[in-house]
């Protein structure tokens, strides 16, 4: 007997979703057919088969989540076994994030205070004490928290654990928490001149390609361990695209050399693999910087949350007539608020500013 291991998706992560088998105990398969599918943080990937064999046994079912390493499927009459198929490779350091600082992210309160009495009693409800609002003299919990955290959790249902991309979405909030110094600025851009159908999102694609001309620092990717950056000569835009599965961030390469008509067509292939869920995982890597489009939906301004390695993400929020001075009298005229969040360890605020203003000015162009 022989067996294969879940191999090294080339994701820089350390577990899968295991999605569906196309094989079953019994069957005869060939090197490199199609094992099983997994869901990674970032996209379904096909899992082959290393060698040649008869499938004695499947060692996971669909829905569980398997760790890098763990085995798979046992073979009958098969060659040496293979630790792991490596189908992809990625710059690890971006993508890792320390379990140290995940540990932190899930340690909640550093101290509680509750009696023995009331402990027992959250462990019979299944009552996590982090979560409870203390009632009792000097922040302690009391039976009657208790009892009243156990109805509003039966209320709400069981807890739903978090996979595939909003598993990959909360490990990197975590990650931009923990590494990140942020700060952001704000401003409106005054788009009343803009001709009739303009393409927006293209607007800002061309705005943000300005912004980095005129100060590529925020064009860059951040080292924290080595407390350098290594600034982009492209611009690889990562898009944030909103779905019911979480936020999937592809990336479109080479803004800054691309004109219109190539641009919008890969954005449409883009939305298209993002909708069928078969973007490759390599067009998921690799931003220098980041758009969100948020305003499509409700929202005038935000906190947008940069993704190390990356120093900067702009995000535009709801188009909308406002009121300005035009030569210092007031006008209604429609305007696009844009929110950047930056890296303070890597970006200054002067840079940040005028990185906005050249967005701004590019906005503000009739076309």
């Amino acid at each position: 007997m022989t067996t294969f291991k879940l191999p090294d998706l080339g994701e820089g992560l350390q577990e899968a979703e295991i999605v569906t088998w196309h094989v079953n105990v019994g069957d005869n398969v060939v090197a490199d057919q199609p094992l099983l599918s997994v869901e990674t943080d970032k996209a379904v990937v096909e899992v082959p088969s290393p060698h040649a064999g008869r499938i004695t046994k499947l060692c996971a079912e669909a829905g569980d989540i398997v760790e890098i390493g763990a085995v798979l499927v046992e073979y009958d009459d098969a060659p040496e076994a293979d630790s792991g198929t490596v189908v992809g490779t990625i710059d690890t350091r971006a993508e890792v994030v320390d379990e140290t600082q995940e540990a932190a992210g899930r340690a909640g309160p550093a101290r509680v205070k509750a009696t023995p009495a009331v402990r027992a009693l959250a462990r019979r409800h299944g009552v996590d004490l982090a979560i409870v609002s203390p009632s009792g003299k000097g922040g302690m919990i009391t039976a009657a928290d208790i009892e009243r955290a156990a109805s509003t959790l039966a209320e709400a249902g069981p807890i739903e654990p978090l996979r595939g991309v909003r598993r990959a979405m909360a490990r990197r909030m975590v990650q931009s928490r923990d590494e990140v110094a942020p700060a952001t600025v704000v401003d409106d851009a005054d788009i009343g001149s803009w001709t009739k159908g303009a393409d927006v999102t293209m607007r800002l694609i061309r705005a943000i390609a300005a912004g980095c001309k005129a100060e590529p620092a925020l064009n860059a990717w951040y080292d924290g361990r080595e407390s350098g950056r290594r600034l982009h000569a492209k611009i690889d835009l990562g898009i944030a695209v909103d779905t019911e599965d979480g936020l999937f961030v592809p990336v479109v390469r080479d803004v800054g050399n691309r004109d219109a008509a190539d641009l919008r067509r890969g954005l449409d292939a883009m939305k298209a693999d993002v909708e069928a869920r078969t973007v490759p995982p390599q067009e998921l890597r690799g931003a220098t910087i980041t758009l969100s489009n948020f305003g499509t939906i409700a929202g005038r301004y935000a906190v947008p949350v940069v993704v190390p390695p990356q120093v900067a993400i702009l995000s535009a929020g709801r188009i909308a007539p406002r009121v300005v001075a035009i030569d210092g009298a007031p006008a209604v005229r429609k305007t696009v608020p844009l929110s950047l969040t930056f890296d303070h360890r890597a970006v200054t605020g002067g840079e940040a500013a005028r990185f906005l203003a050249a967005a701004l000015a590019d906005l503000e162009k009739p076309e």
